[in-house]
Parts: structure tokens; sequence; C-alpha cells
């Protein structure tokens, strides 16, 4: 790759990227609608134009690897969009796997790594399938079309004429007329409407117009409905619609036809055919088309710290203002509050637009997560239906990126352990295709990610006897196991229920990979199985990892904060309430039973004048379905802080977020409330102690 700025390769990547998951996303919908049964020719056209687009990228910032799938691609997808070649199961299988190669590559071009990367392969299965391409024969001559309108056809224009007369469609030539200033808009809003009926061929400037500030088009239609249908459909002024049979030929006096819709399939040659509006000069406008910038998420993460340092700023100025007060400056104290009040609210404005910005759709994630289900299922031959809700559902960017590894490494059991063998499902009685659903949706300050499947479910007795086997724990242990315990083995490291490796899953590496990086997120992740029913793994996660609202709380001699997002409410601390439940103490709270946590206990915080202390209280941390009282000797209030991590010395430290300063200038210690109710519920080692581990 040519040598270039930071900033320009980070323009490459970035745009590459993209192309690469346009891409991806036509190929997908191409995938739905051969199941379907059904033809959508633009999507083939896309996918062309952004394979010609990323060549054209390739060529200008010398990404020579890139440049030479591109080419060998664009053939292919030129030939498919020219009905040359037909588009089936085997040769989309390519395609696919050139948009793994085009992942590979970009990989291996932003590490600068000069690892020869087998694509070898890949470029044979194109070139074989470019060799089997062949020129239709044409049926156009049997239709009395202008002989001036067919000179100018592009080549997939003169494809898309002969395939829509192969379905028997009849030819129809719409003359409309455009006010200049206003063309592209109108223009495009026809061929969206026309879709309904048909498809716009091609379109030609007839040389008439009625001003200088109009322009009028010759349209070619081809659609499966009659001339009366057209024109109760684009009843509007100013249009003439004429039919174009085999033989004869009648026209409609011009009546009532708003140029609203009209389809066309997008092309590169297309636009050449609309003339320039020389003499116009008013028209002319060197204006961008777009509103958009590419940022940086390192200068989002350089603003967020900003905005903390601030907000730091902002508390400080908060507790000067409560001193003049008390020290009986009143009117200064009462002034320096107005600008306190006043600075809240801008900062707090500042700190959402940034949020903003950050927040991206889970659609990224999941448009690649549907082409791992399509290529899974046909390696492990199962027939997989995928339905994504809620991919509109935004997330910290920083999240979205973490996220695609557990959820591929999720849908990967889903597809080899859960959904059985297609002549299995049926004779239990269930459909041919298994299901697997992946939803999201936003409750409160959290995100929650779902991954149901309708398989066999969770065999818990072979998970158990594999645990054993495995030493991980007694058999006289296993009998104490509730289910929810039972189920969290699948969680221990090495622990698999499949009785040899294969390709997909089953070597024991995965959902304790997932379950860690679910924690280093901030969230947590819970199991829900039935036999032969099905198995849904629910993923909570906070929006955002930036600036964060946090209770400040206070633990033995220390002040330690907990996000606000993680805490339902806060209690006084009734001792005489708490009674033991299986050896764990717990209260009762609004008839649910919450356990404790004493938090001065668990991190070895206490000190003599622990015992001393008459008030306590209960912070109720809850994540998705879990719920934990941590026991605490003061509240301080809310703040927010903008979390820093521990360092490597510190990092496997369990039980902590990581570090803030707070607004007196002191350093205090952020709890992970998603690892404190992992650890104190499923009764894994608890945290080290915060004297330790240094603190």
């Amino acid at each position: 790759m040519a040598e270039l700025s930071d900033k320009a390769r980070e323009e490459f990547f970035s745009e590459a990227q993209e192309i690469i998951e346009t891409l991806s996303r036509n190929l997908l919908s191409l995938d739905q609608n051969i199941k379907a049964g059904l033809t959508d020719p633009s999507l083939i056209n896309e996918a062309f134009r952004a394979v010609h687009t990323l060549k054209g990228l390739a060529g200008l910032f010398g990404a020579v690897r890139l440049g030479a799938l591109s080419h060998r691609l664009e053939d292919v997808l030129d030939d498919l969009r020219l009905g040359r070649i037909d588009l089936g199961q085997d040769v989309l299988d390519v395609l696919f796997g050139s948009v793994d190669a085009y992942t590979r590559i970009l990989q291996s071009e932003k590490s600068g790594s000069d690892e020869e990367l087998d694509v070898e392969h890949l470029f044979g299965e194109l070139e074989r399938i470019a060799a089997s391409a062949t020129v239709p024969e044409s049926p156009v001559a049997g239709y009395d079309l202008d002989p001036g309108l067919l000179a100018v056809l592009t080549e997939y224009e003169e494809h898309r004429l002969r395939a829509n007369i192969d379905l028997e469609m009849q030819l129809y030539r719409l003359r409309v007329q455009f006010d200049l200033a206003t063309i592209d808009k109108v223009l495009e809003q026809l061929k969206e409407r026309a879709k309904r009926h048909g498809e716009i061929i091609t379109y030609l400037p007839t040389g008439e117009a009625t001003s200088a500030d109009t322009i009028e088009l010759d349209l070619l239609m081809a659609s499966r409905d009659d001339l009366a249908t057209l024109i109760g459909s684009f009843a509007a002024d100013h249009v003439v619609i004429e039919e174009i049979p085999r033989r004869a030929r009648r026209t409609v006096t011009p009546g009532t036809l708003l140029p609203r819709a009209a389809t066309s399939v997008g092309h590169p040659e297309r636009d050449a055919k609309l003339p320039e509006r020389g003499g116009l000069e008013q028209a002319t406008s060197l204006r961008s088309l777009t509103q958009t910038v590419r940022v940086d998420i390192r200068k989002l993460d350089h603003l967020m710290n900003i905005v903390g340092e601030l907000a730091i700023v902002r508390s400080a100025l908060g507790r000067v203002s409560e001193k003049l007060r008390a020290d009986g400056q009143r009117k200064l104290a009462a002034e320096l509050q107005r600008l306190h009040r006043n600075f809240d609210r801008r900062l707090g404005e500042m700190q959402d637009g940034i949020l903003e910005v950050r927040m991206v759709p889970l659609g990224q994630v999941f448009d690649r997560l549907a082409r791992v289900v399509r290529q899974i299922s046909r390696e492990v031959g199962k027939e997989i239906r995928l339905v994504i809700t809620g991919a509109e559902t935004e997330i910290d960017k920083l999240i979205v990126e973490e996220l695609s590894d557990p959820l591929m490494h999720m849908i990967r059991n889903a597809i080899d352990h859960g959904i059985e063998q297609g002549q299995r499902r049926v004779e239990v009685g269930k459909p041919l295709a298994g299901t697997i659903a992946l939803n999201a949706f936003q409750k409160g300050n959290h995100v929650m990610i779902e991954v149901e499947d309708d398989g066999r479910g969770i065999d818990l007795p072979s998970l158990v006897e594999k645990a054993i086997t495995l030493g991980k724990l007694t058999r006289s242990e296993a009998e104490e196991l509730s289910r929810d315990e039972t189920m969290a083995l699948i969680f221990l490291p090495g622990l698999s229920t499949r009785a040899s490796a294969g390709d997909v899953s089953g070597r024991g590496v995965g959902m304790d990979i997932v379950k860690t990086n679910i924690s280093k997120l901030g969230g947590v992740i819970d199991v829900h199985s039935e036999g032969g029913i099905g198995t849904k793994v629910a993923i909570t996660l906070p929006i955002t990892l930036a600036i964060v609202s946090a209770l400040l709380i206070q633990a033995g001699r220390h002040t330690l904060a907990i996000p606000l997002a993680s805490v339902s409410e806060a209690i006084a601390f009734d001792e005489g309430a708490v009674r033991l439940v299986d050896g764990r103490e717990v209260i009762t709270l609004r008839g649910q039973t919450l356990p404790l946590c004493r938090l001065g206990r668990l991190m070895a915080l206490e000190s003599e004048s622990d015992s001393m202390l008459r008030r306590r209280f209960v912070v109720v941390a809850a994540l998705g379905q879990r719920r934990l009282g941590l026991v605490v000797d003061f509240l301080y209030g809310q703040e927010d802080i903008v979390i820093k991590p521990l360092g490597k010395s510190l990092a496997g430290v369990r039980g902590f977020a990581g570090a803030t300063e707070l607004g007196d200038q002191r350093v205090g210690l952020v709890l992970d409330a998603a690892g404190l109710i992992e650890e104190v519920l499923t009764g894994v080692d608890a945290p080290r102690s915060l004297e330790r581990a240094g603190g």
C-alpha cells in the first residue's frame, strides 16, 4: 500500500469498510430473495457499483491486493447484472467468500502485515464463474421501438429490456416534463413509485421543452399492468403514456399523470444521458451534497475526557458556593450558584451532544452476523432462518465493536449445539428450518440483546457430568446446585457437552470468553433453556462507557462510586430484618427476597469504628433480572464521573471497573456492579481486597 498520512489512511479504511458492509448487505438481500423465489436486479447492480467504487478507491490509495480482488469480482458481477450468468447459491457462496477475503485483506493492510493471504482458490472460483458467461439472443426486434432510443441504450439497459420482454412484460413510453430545479428529487420519487408496476428501463431528453426552466424526458417502462392501470396510478398533468405493442401503436391523449414515481435500476452510465444545465449558471453550485463528516472515535474520547474534567470543576464550584454560604457571604454565594447552574446546563448539553455522536445502531454488527449464519448453516448442512428485530437500537460505538466476537460465539453455539438436524426436527414435530432470533431493545440506561433458538435446549445432566469429569466440582457439590447454578456451569472454561470437537464449535472455548468480554463491558449474561424447546441467552449492557452518573458511597474509610445505571434504589439498612437463607444473608424488599453483600467486609475495608455505626444503607444494584443489596456505611450523593482504567498492574483486581477523580480532587475507585453481582450470586471467589490491591 502506498505511503499515506495517518489521516488519509484512516479515511481510506473507513470508506473501504463502509463499501464492504454495503456489499455484504446487498448479498444478504439477494440470498433472501433467492430463497423466496424473488428477483431484484437492482441489488446485483448496486453490488456491482460498490465493487466498482472499491476498485477505484484501491487504485487511488495503492492497495494492490484489494484492487486485484475487486477487478475479478467486478467482472463476475458485471456478467451477473447483464444476464450472462445465472445467480444461484453456488455463485452466491463465492460472492460471500469475496466479502470475507475483503475483510482479511483490509485487516492485513491496516496492520501493515506483509503476510501472504490465501486467496488463489477464490480467484480461481471467480475466473471459473466468469468463464461460464454466455451472451443471450435479443428478443427486442419484435417491438416497434424508436431506433434512436435503441442506439443510445447502455449494455446494462439492453439486458434489462431483454429480461423484461422474456418475462412477457408490456412496454410503455412515458413523456414527462420536469422543472430543472427539482428534477433530481422528482425523478427519484417517480422511480420509487413505479416499482409497484414494473421497471423504468431508461430515460432520454426529447429536445423539446415549454420553457428554459424545464426539461422533457421520454421514459421507457416495462410493466405487468395494462394501460388503464398505469393512467389511474400516475394521474397528473403534462404526461403522455404510449403503449408499445408488437405490431401497432396507440397513443393516449395527454392526461393526468404527475411524475412522482418510476423505477430505474441504477448503473454507472445512466447519469450521462441527462444534458448539462449549460446556460443556467445560477443552477451550478460548489456546495457539498452531504452534511456529514467522519470523526475518529479517539477524538471523541479526548473530547469526552475534557468534558469529564469540566464535570469535576462543576462539582468543585458547587462546593465553593456552599462554603461561601456557610461563611455568611450569601450575596457572593448566590452569584456563584447562578453561574454554577448555567455552567451545569451547558455542560449537560455538551455531554449529550458528544454521546449522541458516539451512538451507532446495532444493525452494524447484526448485518455481519447474518453473513455468519448463512456461512455456518451451509457448512453444517442445516437450514437456518435468522429473524432480526431492534437493529435500529443505538449503543456506544466502542461497545458495538467489542460485541462482534461474543455474539458470533453465541450464534455458532446456537447453530451447532442448539438447532437439530432437519430430519430430527421433523421427527419431533418442528419445522424443517431452525430459527434463531436476534433481538435488541433499550431498557432504561441499558441495552438488552437476546439470542434465542428453537433447538434442543441445554442438556443439564450432561453438563453436570462433564463438569464432574473435568474436576470442576464434586458429585456432592453437584447435588446441591440449583437450576440456575447448574445452568451457569456452561460458562466454566473448557466445558462442552459435545462428545467430539467440530470445525464450528465444541472445543470447550467460547462461552467463558463471551462472559469475560461482556463483563469487561460492564454487562451481565443470563441463560435460559428448556429441553426440546430452545435456549435464550440475554445480555444486559450499559448504553455507553464514557461519562456516567454515579452514586458516591462510603465503605469503611473509603469513598467508592457505583454507576447509577446499575442502581435501582437505596434504602435504610435494618439489621433486625436480616435473615439467613442457605447460609446467605437476605432481607425482604416489597415481597421479594434480596440477597445482601456487606461491601466493607467483602473488600476488607472495615475498621474498628465500623461496629459503632448506627445508621447504614442498602444500595440495590440491579442488572437484568439479578438484584443484590450492597450494605454501605454512608451515601454522599450523585456525581458525573469519567472512568479511567486501573492500569496493567491492577487489571486483574475483580470488583472494580476503574478509578475516577472526584470533585474534591480525591481519587475514588469505581465498583463493577456487574462483576460484583456475578461474583456474589454465583459464589465465585470474592474480589481481592482493596488493601492487598494497593488501595
